[in-house]
């Protein structure tokens, strides 16, 4: 067996960046190459000397034998293309969410991955989150019975620019979907049926671009148990992140995590510190944990801990809230599988 997985990074923005970063700290993935369409802003940087190759042509991947894996970290309409080209070319595949904006380019991509044979996680980093993983846990083994309501609260500190607005997808496909992969994660059920109720209430450059800024959705699951998503663009107090499953012996809940968990009680007021404020605060550890399962995978060729099919489902979960969005109804998960 390999001591370690030798990977290529594909997109060396931000995303890019904190995967770079955590990989160079890593003792079980060795970084070999950076690929981006552009490179001068990696030049006179640390990754230069961290890094053997950085380039622009994707063939000193292709043609590299050496390389296992390739993590995908560029703009959502390229992913597709990326996923063909490097699992044509024998190499495992990281893919940042979601794995495209259209259902064919989707299950195309992963018919190619199927094809080859090759290995295939998507970046929904919060099924590595600790907190999480130990509700999931607690639900699997029985502790609080059957799973009767589900409840997602996912709240952003800011809206992002408008610029990222524009090209995001939407909020369903941008935000939401990590909230549709976690929802399914935790209940075990598949959905049956999504519904929509949402507003525009933190700044106008949603409307302008026919977004959304606030939703509920609610979901209804095979098993006839029910989930409740919350998400808004704006928490004035932080990164709000939250989770609890009830059921028919108890529930288990994950609150939000603070920079300390200090509680001060005085006469005039009980004060905690606010949730932490930004995402690479709040999942920092759960970005490393799914590169590190990503490359055990890879070396012990065990199977993946967040697959392309799971990545396909959140994608189809966001057109159905869409869907339910713009016709103003219930949509039933079997209405998007029939014409995926």
């Amino acid at each position: 067996m390999m001591d370690k997985a030798v990977v290529a990074i594909v997109g060396a923005g931000k995303i890019g960046q904190i995967h770079i970063d955590n990989i160079l700290g890593m003792n079980n993935v060795e970084l070999k190459t950076i690929l981006d369409v552009y490179t001068d802003h990696l030049q006179g940087t640390a990754y230069e000397k961290a890094v053997p190759i950085i380039t622009n042509n994707p063939e000193d991947i292709t043609n590299d034998p050496e390389i296992d894996g390739v993590l995908i970290c560029t703009s959502t309409d390229t992913h597709a293309a990326f996923i063909e080209q490097f699992a044509n070319a024998g190499k495992h595949i990281f893919c940042e969410k979601p794995i495209s904006f259209k259902t064919e380019e989707t299950k195309k991509a992963l018919d190619a991955v199927e094809k080859a044979g090759v290995k295939f996680q998507i970046g929904f980093n919060r099924r590595f989150d600790r907190h999480f993983r130990k509700v999931q846990e607690t639900v699997r083994e029985g502790e609080i019975g059957n799973p009767h309501i589900i409840k997602i609260t996912s709240r952003d500190p800011q809206p992002p620019p408008e610029e990222y607005v524009k090209r995001s997808g939407g909020m369903f496909m941008d935000m939401t979907i990590h909230d549709f992969d976690m929802i399914r994660y935790l209940s075990g059920s598949e959905v049956k049926e999504v519904s929509v109720k949402s507003a525009n209430l933190v700044d106008d450059r949603f409307e302008r671009n026919n977004d959304v800024d606030t939703a509920i959705i609610t979901i209804t699951f095979e098993d006839g148990s029910l989930g409740v998503i919350d998400n808004s663009r704006q928490a004035v107090y932080g990164y709000d992140q939250r989770i609890e499953v009830f059921g028919s012996k108890g529930s288990a809940e994950a609150e939000n995590e603070r920079p300390t968990n200090v509680r001060i009680n005085t006469k005039e007021a009980i004060t905690v510190d606010h949730p932490k404020y930004f995402f690479l605060e709040r999942y920092n550890d759960a970005y490393i944990e799914e590169i590190k399962q990503f490359a055990i995978a890879i070396l012990e060729n065990s199977p993946i801990a967040c697959s392309g099919e799971d990545g396909l489902k959140a994608e189809l979960l966001a057109r159905a809230a869409q869907l339910s969005l713009e016709e103003n109804r219930s949509v039933p998960l079997t209405e998007l599988i029939a014409k995926a």
